[in-house]
């Protein structure tokens, strides 16, 4: 069971609970992981421009840029990876049809690709690895090794990596071993209990 690593309101999307492999694959483990969209209290993650139809829009515009994003469960930390630039967002059909033409490319390109900066933390029970992908650039703030509580600031909410628009990525997994490892089901602590979002249900903390 996990905690949710964010505050604020944010639009579940990709969830298992809709789908398994919620991604469409089970590469590198994603088999159960879900995406999180910070979101304005209209539930836009950005309001509306001619950018958002025609264009490319900077991922500053969006609500949860940057917002801090917080260790769901406490364990060391194994992996912990910066320096990867953030992406102009895209909604626009015109600016995703030739992004998702370059997904072979990224996949081949290996996991900072794919999962952008990134944090990943071995339970401290031992047996499962949880990734918090697609982190600001510059903002991952645990080095490898350090031992962290649920609530730990790890980094900022980004457009890195094979992200559209600012989100954070969330699964866990058997391994590191990224060609290897399976995906885990999660779920999040709730009062009464643990659940797992449904698709387009917006999560407040």
């Amino acid at each position: 069971m996990l905690d949710y690593p964010f505050s604020g309101r944010w639009l579940a999307r990709n969830s298992p609970a809709r789908r398994v492999p919620s991604h469409g694959t089970h590469l590198m483990g994603t088999t159960y992981a879900i995406d999180f969209v910070p979101v304005d209290e209209r539930g836009r993650s950005a309001p509306w421009s001619w950018r958002t139809a025609l264009a490319t829009e900077p991922p500053e515009s969006f609500a949860g840029f940057g917002r801090p994003i917080l260790a769901p469960c406490a364990g060391r930390v194994v992996v912990a990876h910066d320096g990867e630039p953030d992406h102009e967002a895209r909604r626009s059909q015109l600016t995703l049809v030739p992004y998702a033409l370059g997904q072979a490319r990224r996949i081949r390109s290996g996991p900072p690709a794919i999962a952008g900066n990134h944090v990943v933390i071995e339970v401290e029970d031992g047996g499962a690895f949880v990734l918090l992908a697609h982190l600001r650039e510059g903002s991952v703030s645990v080095p490898v090794g350090d031992v962290v509580g649920i609530g730990t600031v790890v980094g900022a909410c980004g457009n890195s990596g094979n992200s559209t628009r600012p989100h954070v990525h969330v699964q866990a997994t058997d391994s590191t071993d990224w060609q290897r490892t399976r995906g885990l089901p999660i779920a999040f602590r709730e009062p009464g209990g643990a659940r797992l979002p449904g698709e387009s249900e917006i999560v407040t903390i």
